[in-house]
């Protein structure tokens, strides 16, 4: 009997060593970082970059309607708090606690800002689509907006009169690189030459301009700049509306594992809610009617 007590006695210390090895270690998870222990959204807790500031990312250039209007008013200027993008940070700022001088923007390219690793901002917003490829290696936050995307050609173009993707088979089309714009070509359209891919939509104006593309697959809203003020004469040939075709769901992008952005999406859905998202998107993004659908 003693040798079994002495057994006994010594896989209960065991079983409590280990108990309290792992309140030790559910304690220590709790307690990483101010937001995680409190659930706290105040700004001394927020888990940023800058304390006290509130850093956000980019473009160069950053475009209208997106950053400034198409008149010209605000161009490449977030600070002016014009374009959906930029008002839209604001208002996040302004429900977050943060003055409008606690905004600091700084500039990042595209492709850059979605490879892994540490962010020196505390997120970054340039009409970033949320995919399962991009969220393994970034966070976002939900969707801040929808999309669908759009041809822009010159009018004279054989296929400014497309119907179907299938009109549009030997056409040579350009997109962004690492966007889903180009997605769109190589996985819906299916074009008989492989698109050409450019870094930036500046370059895919200039390819356009010098006849290298027949046309150019983007975002809608991005498309009525385009057509509006950098194209002078293209138009809007159609929008893309096929079942194989889901519409983009913009949302801001997070170093993986960034905490903050549980804080930002309560923000964005207050916005939601109050109609604030809707408001920005009738100002900037109003995408009018007369735009002919492209079926599959």
């Amino acid at each position: 009997m003693a040798k079994r007590r002495t057994t006994w006695t010594i896989l209960l210390a065991l079983l409590l060593a280990f108990a309290m090895l792992a309140a030790a270690c559910g304690s220590d998870d709790e307690t990483t970082g101010p937001t995680a222990a409190a659930g706290s959204c105040d700004i001394a807790d927020l888990n940023l970059v800058t304390a006290g500031n509130l850093t956000v990312a980019t473009g160069e250039p950053a475009f209208p309607p997106w950053v400034g209007t198409t008149d010209g008013e605000g161009f490449d200027d977030p600070a002016s708090k014009l374009g959906f993008e930029s008002g839209l940070v604001y208002a996040i700022a302004a429900e977050l606690g943060f003055a409008d001088t606690d905004v600091v923007w700084t500039r990042i390219g595209f492709n850059e800002a979605i490879a892994p690793g540490d962010k020196p901002w505390d997120f970054n917003l340039q009409q970033y689509s949320i995919t399962e490829a991009r969220e393994e290696v970034v966070d976002f936050s939900s969707p801040y907006y929808v999309t669908r995307q759009a041809l822009v050609l010159y009018p004279d173009s054989p296929y400014a009169s497309a119907k179907t993707v299938d009109d549009l088979k030997d056409a040579i089309l350009g997109a962004q690189i690492g966007t889903t714009s180009l997605d769109f070509i190589e996985n819906v359209i299916k074009p008989n030459t492989e698109p050409n891919v450019y870094d930036e939509n500046v370059d895919l104006e200039a390819a356009m301009k010098a006849g290298q593309i027949d046309g150019l697959v983007m975002d809608l809203p991005a498309s009525y700049y385009v057509t509006a003020v950098q194209l002078e004469g293209a138009i809007i040939a159609g929008q893309f509306e096929t079942e194989a075709a889901e519409p983009d769901e913009y949302g801001l992008l997070f170093a993986d594992g960034n905490p903050l952005v549980l804080c930002v999406n309560s923000a964005l859905a207050v916005l939601i809610d109050n109609g604030t998202v809707q408001e920005l998107e009738d100002t900037y993004l109003t995408q009018g009617g007369g735009i002919p659908t492209i079926t599959e």
